[in-house]
């Protein structure tokens, strides 16, 4: 099965990585579900929860906007502060 990469980034710091089967968040134009081999994506996120669906369980993140990048089951999350995943 395909994983994506995924790495969850602060102003200051990198707050978590690893691999995930699927990545949703909250966007300026709604909901975002993000599976392996999504198209390329540049999206302007708002506050809200991430949820990061891993092999290691279901991690929830809180962030206050910021970025999200997809190319090739690479996805980046940039935020100006992100509170650090606890699993669901």
């Amino acid at each position: 099965m395909s994983s994506l990469n995924v790495e969850l980034v602060a102003a200051d710091r990198k707050v978590w990585s690893g691999e995930a089967t699927m990545v949703r968040a909250r966007s300026t134009e709604g909901e975002i579900g993000i599976l392996p081999g999504h198209t390329p994506l540049l999206g302007v996120l708002i506050e809200g929860d991430v949820v990061i669906h891993s092999t290691e369980g279901d991690q929830t993140a809180t962030i206050d906007g910021g970025f999200l990048s997809v190319d090739h089951d690479n996805v980046t999350i940039v935020a100006e502060t992100v509170q650090p995943p606890a699993k669901s």
